[in-house]
């Protein structure tokens, strides 16, 4: 850096879910490795995990009120809420930070702040400090952009559930069923205050996003968007480490290259039982060697012999020893995609799970359960062509509780099939993850387009605070 050019000074404020906590954190440290002063705003078990993870990171920890809003004690993130009155209680609890989190903007301003767009109230803070601020949501640029054509052409969407067609779009683009008014009308209003910052950092690189909608965005919105991801990239000081992780890659180690189906929902995606039931039979009939995560149950159904008794067909486990690796809880989901062995992917489609899948060359079988997911399912299998789709048609506004509709066994095995029967579709779909998985890496080296996109923020971000500097 230019010994004249004085380093930003930026405050980032991740939203306190797993899928915007920690590609935020990590592109905190892309840009912080760039010799720039970055300061995490957090609560304190959240802190903890970045002081491990992200040493080059300064931490701000503020109390989380939890306890006011009549969470249980230690709830600090999304991850740990199963109920939706306990989703809307933490949502609440997130509008109480605004209070430590400006006190601390007053006394210690950045030159910028980087704020998840789930804090609305934010542009506010911003606005009275006359501190500039960023927005970052966790969705590719082609999520956002579906979302506001959605938007600004109401009329698009059919009375109920049913298809519906995105308009005015570079590709033409079917969607299975229309989002929940609930999902709508808060996405609506967060991507109104998210126009309304500097500019929109993207988790995303622009080669799997195209040309084509990155220009869309910017056509349709005015709006700065930088892509300067995939953060999954970005340097870590260590691995998450738990018992799981010797287990898994041992037994993956035992198996051929490209033979196994990982299946994972994510950190906040919890099936019924009986749709757990559907998918292990439709494991069992595909008959390709699997690891499945399933969260753990907790309270009352923390048994575990009840727990199989509820959602396990009869000797499932027994049957399938040698075939199926069943993982209750946390897995280490870079090192278990990034392993020779695994063929395909079993997705929701959160964006964090799709881009660890597209780095690690993996094609996926999609599976949206919730909010920007079922948008994210059409980027990969319609437009990039490197999934296949389960059927999926039940748009949540949680990703836990019973379902009114079922993905049976059937299509479950019929989409496993598709891509590890092999056939001149699967090596297609393989060829091309394939190549986004180089793609994927090329990024983020130096020349890479997300290299280059995160310079060229950088020297915005610079030449704007400059110009506000009194001569």
């Amino acid at each position: 850096m230019d010994a004249e050019q004085r380093p930003l000074k930026l405050h980032f404020i991740p939203y306190l879910a797993p899928g915007h906590f920690v590609p935020l954190c990590a592109i905190a440290t892309l840009i912080a490795s760039r010799g720039h002063h970055v300061t995490v705003i957090t609560t304190p078990s959240n802190a903890q995990i970045l002081r491990e993870s992200s040493p080059s990171l300064h931490l701000h920890t503020i109390h989380f009120p939890g306890k006011e809003v009549g969470l249980p004690d230690g709830v600090e993130t999304m991850y740990a809420v199963n109920s939706l009155a306990n989703t809307a209680k933490f949502y609440t609890a997130t509008t109480l930070l605004r209070g430590p989190i400006t006190h601390f903007l007053e006394h210690h301003p950045p030159d910028f702040i980087v704020a998840d767009f789930s804090y609305p109230w934010m542009d506010d803070v911003a606005n009275n400090l006359g501190i500039p601020r960023l927005a970052f949501n966790g969705f590719p640029l082609f999520t956002v952009a579906a979302m506001d054509s959605v938007k600004a052409n109401p009329s698009v969407l059919p009375s109920h559930t049913a298809p519906f067609v995105i308009p005015h779009f570079p590709h033409h683009i079917t969607m299975r069923a229309r989002p929940p008014k609930h999902s709508l009308d808060f996405f609506d209003h967060h991507l109104d205050v998210e126009l309304k910052s500097y500019g929109l950092i993207v988790n995303n690189f622009a080669e799997l996003e195209g040309e084509e909608y990155i220009q869309h965005y910017e056509k349709t919105t005015g709006h700065k968007a930088w892509l300067i991801g995939p953060a999954c990239l970005a340097p870590r000081t260590i691995e998450e480490s738990v018992v799981s992780e010797n287990e898994c890659l041992s037994w993956l180690d035992s198996k051929p290259p490209k033979s196994v189906v990982y299946i994972c929902f994510g950190s906040v995606c919890r099936f019924p039982d009986k749709q757990l039931y559907e998918m292990a039979c439709g494991l069992e009939q595909a008959g390709h060697a699997f690891i499945w995560v399933v969260p753990e149950k907790k309270g009352e159904e923390c048994d575990k012999e009840e727990e199989k008794e509820k959602w396990l067909p009869k000797g499932f486990e027994e049957r399938n020893k040698e075939k199926g690796l069943i993982i209750r809880g946390w897995a280490p989901q870079l090192l278990i995609l990034g392993h020779a062995a695994v063929a395909a992917f079993l997705t929701h489609c959160g964006w964090n799970s799709t881009l660890e899948g597209v780095t690690a060359g993996v094609p996926m079988i999609t599976w949206p359960v919730q909010g920007d997911q079922f948008y994210n399912e059409k980027l990969v299998s319609e437009v990039r062509g490197i999934g296949v789709e389960v059927g999926a048609t039940e748009w949540r506004v949680v990703g836990y509780g019973e379902r009114e509709k079922l993905i049976g066994r059937d299509c479950i095995e019929r989409a496993v099939r598709r891509l590890m029967d092999g056939g001149d579709e699967a090596l297609n779909i393989r060829r091309r993850a394939k190549e986004f998985g180089e793609k994927a890496k090329e990024a983020l080296q130096e020349g890479g387009s997300s290299h280059d996109s995160l310079s060229a923020m950088i020297l915005d971000l610079m030449c704007f605070r400059d110009s506000k500097l009194p001569l």
